[in-house]
């Protein structure tokens, strides 16, 4: 089974003022019946300056139920509210009713179709269906993060998410782990839940917050398990503190934010989140600006690679084009695997065909394979 998911990431809006806009904040939800049925929740909130921010989650599109597209504008005229979302090329109209639990409107995605939302309450909010808890730990001045708990018992495994997700873009994979293992899921600071502060987002910071869910939840040397950009906080980890952890799994995420192979000083980022547009939150220039070079693992890893990569319907370009990107992505990909096999001090290296960046949705049963068999590999 292949899935796409969507890289996200939070972007402020102004919402301008209105005797309506304090009635606005909450999540939204409505059906937009395009052919299938998609659930839609925009969740609208306000800033501590007092601007607002939008965000709107296709929840059967996207299995990070916490992630979402951000809206570049939100304006508010009487009762009447109109959201621009330009990544999407789309648009929202609608209406506030009279008692402000409901919103009629239109959204036009080059095809207006009519969308009616209500807002949520505790009673009939959609439920993020994966079978977690999730609870709240402090891991720095006024900073907490959103951690999950999907159960079971054993050797403990931490989850940690990619740029722009959260730790519910494991809410499918990690659930099938638990008859072994006692699994756990983090959400960064800057998403989702967790806190957003204006400051900590060096890959060392990173990954002391990492550091400082292991101690609260007092577990003795966990695996992490990263996915893409996660694979620079494994590596603070493991370079500054392997005694912490058991094991680190890339998940196609040892890349040169997660070692530096000084011999090739200038090779691309392969497989690296793509050059920061105009526009770009804030946070996720600070985790570009935060980057830092790991020269030395020296954790057992095992780094799982998506080569050749599968570039998905997204690329543009012809049969000659994909052929060549796809070849030069291979040879980066391969020359840094090696540098990165090479500096570990005990790992492994396993290469998926055709696999998308997100192997654990593309490639789950050869995911869930490799996990187990270097987990049991590893010395308790």
């Amino acid at each position: 089974m292949s899935k796409r998911f969507a890289c996200l990431a939070f972007v402020a809006v102004l919402l301008t003022g209105s005797v309506y806009a304090q009635d606005l904040t909450g999540d939204w939800q409505g059906t937009l019946k395009a052919g299938i049925d998609l659930r839609l929740i925009i969740r609208i909130s306000m800033q501590a300056d007092g601007g607002w921010q939008a965000m709107l989650s296709s929840i059967d599109q996207n299995p990070d139920w916490a992630a979402g597209i951000p809206a570049d504008t939100v304006a508010l005229d009487g009762a009447e509210i109109k959201l621009k979302i330009a990544a999407l090329r789309g648009t929202y109209e609608g209406k506030v009713s009279a008692d402000g639990n409901s919103i009629k409107g239109t959204w036009s995605q080059g095809i207006p179709l009519p969308l009616e939302l209500l807002r949520a309450t505790k009673e009939t909010a959609w439920r993020d269906p994966s079978p977690h808890t999730a609870r709240f730990i402090t891991v720095d001045k006024d900073v907490q993060l959103e951690v999950l708990d999907w159960g079971g018992a054993g050797q403990p495994i931490v989850f940690l998410a990619g740029l722009g997700n959260t730790a519910h873009v494991f809410d499918q994979f990690a659930p099938k782990l638990t008859d072994q293992y006692h699994v756990y899921g983090i959400t960064r600071r800057g998403f989702g839940a967790s806190s957003s502060p204006a400051t900590g987002y060096s890959a060392d910071r990173l990954g002391d917050d990492v550091l400082a869910v292991i101690d609260a939840l007092k577990l003795a040397r966990p695996v992490l398990a990263g996915h893409s950009i996660a694979g620079q906080e494994m590596s603070s980890i493991g370079s500054r503190h392997p005694e912490k952890v058991a094991g680190l799994v890339y998940l196609d995420a040892a890349y040169r934010y997660a070692f530096y192979d000084a011999s090739q000083p200038s090779q691309p980022r392969a497989a690296a989140p793509a050059p920061t547009p105009p526009g770009t939150p804030p946070v996720v220039t600070a985790i570009r600006d935060g980057m830092q070079k790991y020269t030395r693992v020296q954790s057992p890893s095992l780094a799982i690679y998506a080569v050749p990569k599968d570039l998905g319907p997204g690329f543009i370009g012809d049969a000659a084009a994909r052929a060549a990107a796809e070849a030069s992505d291979t040879a980066i990909t391969e020359a840094q695997a090696r540098a990165f096999m090479a500096a570990v001090s005990s790992g492994r290296i396993v290469r998926l065909a055709r696999a998308n960046h997100y192997v654990f949705g593309s490639n789950e049963a050869d995911v869930l394979k490799e996990m187990r068999d270097f987990i049991s590999a590893l010395k308790k």
